[in-house]
């Protein structure tokens, strides 16, 4: 792969390469093969069954996306949970958050988190926050055996194949109901609109039914099939387009605003479409 191009099949039909410089990690761990290669336009990249899941160039876009909206809704996000986010990033923008006293991350892989701390460091910098733990476990099995217990629950999944496949389900999301307090709010990662319209469609009637609030998030992730991406929230409470942005604390985020935190839930006429 050194020197060559890695092309990922995204989508039948649709592939996106990138020039690889060295690949400076590669294993097989009991779940997946895992590589962090160096690329001439993204830089570091972590890969998964050759399939991109995120670089260090366009990363923070999708990290702060599936966190700062969910967390600033919620008017006090003290105890936080990601299932999966492995990589770290999820977590470090959450322990940014004056209010989160509490980041727990479940990750099934260990050696997702052992490549991203040596070689993502950007990323995985937020482990060693004094608010953040890791539990290597099955997330599935983490929140069926939570009751009432998070104020906030990020789903930073893979693609719904495999393992991760479980984590587009309803009753991983009825278990997701069960695992939040009172007040609580969930948000995941939930592929293209472009592409993968028919689970959009279906996640969001399976949310609806299960919180009474449901919205979707849109954000722009280069290195994902189409570039346009979506994030699914469910609050049992609180309404994100009723936030005061002014009270939106300065988290010093490169993508995430107090003004796109109102726009992206500006849906184009063929996302909305999805939702109604």
């Amino acid at each position: 792969m050194i020197g060559v191009w890695f092309s990922e099949l995204q989508q039948p039909g649709l592939a996106i390469s990138c020039l690889v410089k060295e690949v400076l990690h590669h294993e097989k761990s009991e779940y997946q093969d895992i590589k962090v290669v160096d690329t001439e336009r993204f830089g570091r990249m972590l890969l998964l069954d050759d399939v991109i899941q995120t670089t260090v160039k366009d990363e923070f876009v999708y990290h702060e996306m599936i966190s700062m909206v969910a967390l600033n809704t919620h008017p006090n996000p003290e105890n936080v949970l990601v299932i999966g986010g492995g990589d770290g990033g999820t977590i470090r923008e959450i322990v940014k958050h004056p209010k989160v006293k509490k980041a727990t991350l479940v990750e099934i892989d260990e050696g997702v988190v052992k490549a991203s701390k040596k070689y993502l460091p950007e990323l995985a910098c937020g482990f060693d926050d004094p608010k953040a733990e890791v539990i290597i476990d099955d997330g599935i099995k983490f929140v069926k055996e939570s009751t009432a217990q998070f104020d906030v629950i990020l789903i930073d999944s893979t693609d719904p194949v495999g393992a991760a496949e479980g984590l587009f389900s309803a009753n991983f999301y009825k278990s997701v109901h069960n695992a939040l307090k009172e007040d609580g709010i969930f948000a995941a990662q939930t592929e293209s609109p472009f592409f993968n319209r028919d689970l959009i469609k279906r996640i969001n009637k399976d949310v609806r039914e299960i919180f009474p609030v449901c919205r979707l998030i849109l954000a722009n992730v280069p290195t994902y099939p189409g570039g346009l991406w979506t994030f699914t929230m469910g609050s049992k409470k609180y309404l994100p387009e009723e936030v005061d942005i002014e009270n939106i604390p300065d988290l010093n985020t490169r993508y995430y605003s107090k003004e796109i935190h109102k726009s992206c839930l500006v849906l184009p006429p063929f996302v909305k479409e999805l939702v109604e």
